[in-house]
């Protein structure tokens, strides 16, 4: 299938689901896309995660963000949210056996819904249809400093510190395009 016809197909996935969004069913924000273990490490390195950082991750999918965030990291302790149970299931026991399940937990949960306030990183690969509704939640809960990084769709109206561009040709099936675009961002003071 020609690369045009693959993003028209995509974008028309996009438009549908965010057509959905605006019902109350939380599963509307994004399908499940396991992050790139590249990305992952992208990512978390933009973010500058560490020892001093507790990182959320929206939509956690199959918990790699989080883990990694703790087990590579040192990141002090992390939470994954997804609607999916299977998943959360799956990230509880991964993290589990990692030896990290006192300092990680996943909950099945809707991310509009979920208490960031504890974060001091936050990560989200959510489609564009969530991203003003996010972003507005973020500004409003978390403290200024704190570090959000955001997968390909950025934030509608919040101004970017950095951004990343990684090459990532498995993603050229799903998305389109061979690389994944990273946007830092750093919650501002109260004016």
């Amino acid at each position: 299938m020609p690369r045009r016809a693959i993003a028209l197909v995509f974008f028309a996935c996009i438009a549908t689901l965010a057509h959905a969004q605006t019902s109350d069913k939380p599963e509307a924000v994004a399908p499940y896309a396991a992050t790139l273990t590249n990305v992952v490490e992208a990512m978390l390195k933009l973010a500058d995660a560490g020892p001093n950082d507790f990182v959320i991750d929206l939509g956690s999918g199959d918990g790699r963000i989080v883990i990694a965030a703790v087990t590579k990291f040192k990141a002090r302790g992390g939470l994954g949210v997804d609607i999916e149970p299977k998943l959360v299931k799956y990230s509880n026991d991964t993290a589990a056996q990692a030896g990290i399940g006192d300092r990680v937990t996943f909950r099945e949960e809707d991310l509009y819904k979920t208490d960031v306030r504890e974060a001091t990183v936050v990560t989200v690969y959510l489609l564009p249809a969530a991203m003003a509704r996010l972003e507005k939640k973020l500004l409003a809960e978390l403290k200024p400093g704190t570090r959000v990084v955001v997968q390909d769709y950025p934030f509608p109206t919040w101004r970017p510190e950095r951004v990343v561009e990684l090459k990532a040709p498995e993603k050229e099936t799903s998305v389109g395009t061979p690389y994944a675009q990273l946007f830092l961002y750093k919650v501002p003071a109260p004016k």
